[in-house]
């Protein structure tokens, strides 16, 4: 019987080294990768080539960018959400639509394993795991980065020693995710705290200095929801997509933080998330003005409990469910529009 196991595949470096272990060191006769479209600002036919080099059976590419506006997005916008006041929970929102996606690929395949590219360090372990179990209950999951502990510049090398392209270099090694609701970027010299993020890390926002003259910008608003920029109505992962480079310009959503990570250690991130700061500043905005003074002071309390519960990789709880119903409920009035001045 061919052995079977079924990645998250992003395309970068970690991803497409551990296509190559799990056939060369874990035994699998069939890898399949899945590359989930969530919105990411990227060309899928190279990471599609790489993976096809790394060794992979099958590349799959799953567009999951309305789903994941609609659901995740959505109900992070209701919630306001900010990890620890200033985090919008880029990266988290996209591993519960990425893990389901891998999880549906892996039901049909019947594969013996669904695989993720998580170190042992990290938040995303917790998250692709906790979503495999819900998605896919007694899989066996793998994750080659935390078996094995390799510096960036040995998988570096080992990527280029089998041919695998790759776009990480020694000189410039940073780790970026990104989706349609933002980026993240950590790894390199971004580790060292004292280091001021270098301009070349950036790629979603400039520097304010730089600065074009002040424009201001409409959101229409229908309970509690984004749906009009300007006037024109859009779907949420349009709207989003149209004020990131709006919103980007001024420098808006640039976030350089000390972060306390799910497992408990610190850890310096970086994070650019125009269009999502600005909606949720919009939003709060306009909650200000509707709802009831009981009602602001009991979301306040839950918004910060919503976002944690998501950072920790629990989307598909219970709780998570239970707080949804409340904030919905507060949105019914929420309609307006709400002027942003950039």
């Amino acid at each position: 019987m061919s052995r079977t196991a079924v990645l998250a595949y992003s395309g970068g470096l970690d991803t497409s080294c551990a296509i190559a272990w799990l056939k060369e060191d874990y035994g699998f006769d069939q890898v399949v990768a899945v590359l989930v479209d969530v919105g990411q600002d990227a060309d899928f036919e190279p990471a599609v080539a790489r993976g096809y080099a790394a060794g992979a059976s099958d590349v799959l590419l799953v567009d999951r960018k309305r789903e994941f506006a609609n659901d995740q997005v959505a109900k992070a916008l209701l919630a306001n959400a900010l990890y620890e006041g200033r985090y919008p929970l880029v990266s988290a929102l996209s591993r519960p639509v990425i893990a389901e996606a891998v999880a549906e690929v892996a039901l049909e395949l019947d594969a013996e394993a669904v695989v993720h590219g998580c170190t042992g360090k990290g938040n995303d372990q917790l998250r692709f795991e906790l979503a495999f179990k819900a998605k896919y209950p007694g899989v066996h999951v793998i994750a080659p980065l935390r078996d094995r502990i390799w510096t960036r510049d040995e998988e570096i090398a080992f990527a280029e020693a089998l041919g695998i392209p790759v776009e990480a270099k020694a000189e410039k090694p940073y780790s970026i995710d990104d989706n349609l609701f933002g980026r993240a970027i950590e790894a390199g010299i971004l580790e060292d705290a004292w280091v001021a993020p270098p301009e070349d890390a950036f790629l979603l926002t400039s520097h304010p200095s730089t600065a074009p003259a002040p424009i201001d910008v409409v959101v229409g608003f229908e309970q509690g929801l984004p749906v009009a920029l300007d006037g024109e109505e859009l779907e949420l992962h349009e709207l989003i997509a149209t004020l990131n480079p709006l919103a980007g310009a001024y420098g808006v959503g640039r976030i350089d933080m000390i972060e306390n990570r799910a497992i408990g250690i610190k850890s310096r991130e970086l994070y650019e998330a125009p269009a999502a700061i600005a909606l949720i500043e919009a939003h709060r905005a306009l909650e200000d003005v509707v709802l009831t003074k009981a009602e602001a002071i009991a979301k306040r309390e839950l918004e910060p409990r919503w976002a944690k519960v998501l950072y920790d990789g629990l989307w598909f709880s219970p709780l998570r469910s239970a707080y949804d119903a409340f904030f919905a409920a507060t949105q019914t009035l929420v309609t307006g529009d709400v002027r942003l001045s950039l």
